[in-house]
């Protein structure tokens, strides 16, 4: 027969097996939980610079859409008065050409950047390949 304290040691014993568990198993939560707190902030992160990046490009686009055409317009008058006595037929044409070429310059290079893939969340993608690998591990 065993004594009466050891008795109680052995309850005792696997109540801390049993909490030790639970602690164990909260550690791994509130670990999972800060883990994945961190990369929607990553994220956040991202979004909110590429948002900025974005908006400074189209600030700068549009202003300089807007003195480009401002410029356009001048020259275009200039050429005309310029050549309005001899040769305004042929200038007219020439300014057109000269606008088209321009025109399909521009959409060439737009369609160019537009192919590129986007890096946008690059950063917050290869973190949660890291963790996933870790976790496999």
């Amino acid at each position: 027969m065993e004594s009466p304290a050891r008795e109680r040691e052995a309850p005792a014993s696997e109540g801390e097996q049993s909490g030790g568990f639970l602690r164990s198993l909260r550690t791994l939560l509130a670990s999972l939980l800060l883990a994945a707190r961190t990369r929607g902030e990553l994220l956040q992160v991202e979004l909110e610079e590429e948002k900025q990046r974005v908006a400074g490009i189209a600030a700068f686009a549009v202003a300089a859409a807007v003195f480009l055409a401002l410029s356009v317009v001048v020259l275009t008058f200039f050429l005309m008065l310029l050549f309005w006595d001899t040769h305004r037929v042929m200038a007219a044409g020439l300014i057109a050409a000269a606008y088209a070429l321009i025109g399909i310059g521009c959409a060439l290079v737009a369609r160019n950047r537009a192919s590129v893939k986007s890096k946008l969340f690059a950063a917050s993608l290869a973190e949660l390949g890291k963790d996933s690998a870790r976790l496999q591990s």
